[in-house]
């Protein structure tokens, strides 16, 4: 968290704990963010004990009286929860003036802030689920009100966690969900074509996923490392006439990036119609 030095740690609330926002706060302070400086709420007390033991934040089951406390809510809960949540915590969001995360896909900032009263600083991220073991791809949008030192933050926060993309237009958050937010199911699908596809070939189960998934792991780290582009690295993989060049001419014959195309254009198309069914 190198970006806090000129003050103090801001007080973070994060309203519904799930696996998302453990996530966030679990790397934050592992990256060396005091405990002592989040809260954390959620409804089960088993939830909450088991958060103290691991993590050694506060925890409660009052949302208001942990915005009342807190520089910056993280609203975590269902999008489908997210108005009756809000309309609750009006009074105290007003009388705090925080700065307001979203994770929930489909809420916009517009949306949130009618919810909370108004004259508010609102960032909607929209991070993904290799974000629970600390190779996550997040996409964020702030509104005119939120400051540099905010923005700042919300890149150290998300970075102990993954990788931090801003946008300038809040509606290319769609296309974030349709590339990385959606993303990850995607790799799992092929992961398990690519077994199925083994398994047929005569490979055992296990053998067959071992690879797959090593395959996927390590390609995913060559383009990561590499300073080549992933077209370039397929080039040098596919020797002329080779096994690699057949295999994938038969995924361009069947139209993949086609495909791939459909399939993000129809994530960021329901991210889109969410919105406009959330929004009340």
């Amino acid at each position: 968290m190198t970006r806090q030095t000129s003050s103090a740690p801001r007080t973070i609330a994060f309203i519904g704990a799930g696996n998302m926002a453990s996530a966030i706060f679990g790397g934050m302070i592992e990256a060396g963010y005091p405990a002592s400086h989040i809260i954390a709420t959620a409804r089960s007390r088993e939830t909450l004990d088991a958060l103290e033991q691991r993590y050694g934040v506060n925890t409660t089951h009052d949302n208001a009286d942990a915005v009342s406390r807190a520089d910056v809510v993280v609203l975590g809960v269902k999008p489908q929860m997210m108005h009756d949540v809000c309309q609750a915590l009006t009074p105290a969001v007003q009388a705090k003036k925080p700065l307001i995360v979203s994770v929930a896909a489909g809420i916009t900032c517009e949306s949130l802030e009618r919810w909370l009263g108004g004259d508010l600083a609102v960032i909607r991220c929209m991070p993904n689920t290799p974000s629970l073991v600390g190779v996550g791809a997040s996409g964020l949008f702030a509104t005119p009100q939120v400051t540099d030192e905010q923005r700042a933050l919300m890149d150290d926060m998300l970075t102990a966690v993954g990788i931090v993309e801003w946008v300038e237009e809040e509606g290319l958050l769609e296309a974030v969900t349709g590339v990385s937010g959606s993303g990850p199911a995607y790799f799992f699908l092929f992961i398990e074509s690519l077994e199925a596809a083994g398994i047929e070939l005569g490979l055992s189960a296990e053998t067959a996923r071992r690879l797959a998934i090593q395959t996927a792991r390590g390609a995913a780290e060559m383009a990561f490392t590499s300073e080549h582009e992933p077209a370039e690295l397929r080039r040098r993989v596919c020797s002329p006439n080779g096994t690699t060049e057949r295999a994938v001419n038969s995924f361009e014959n069947d139209d993949l990036r086609d495909i791939v195309a459909r399939a993000a254009k129809a994530s960021s198309v329901r991210a889109a119609e969410m919105a406009r069914e959330l929004d009340q």
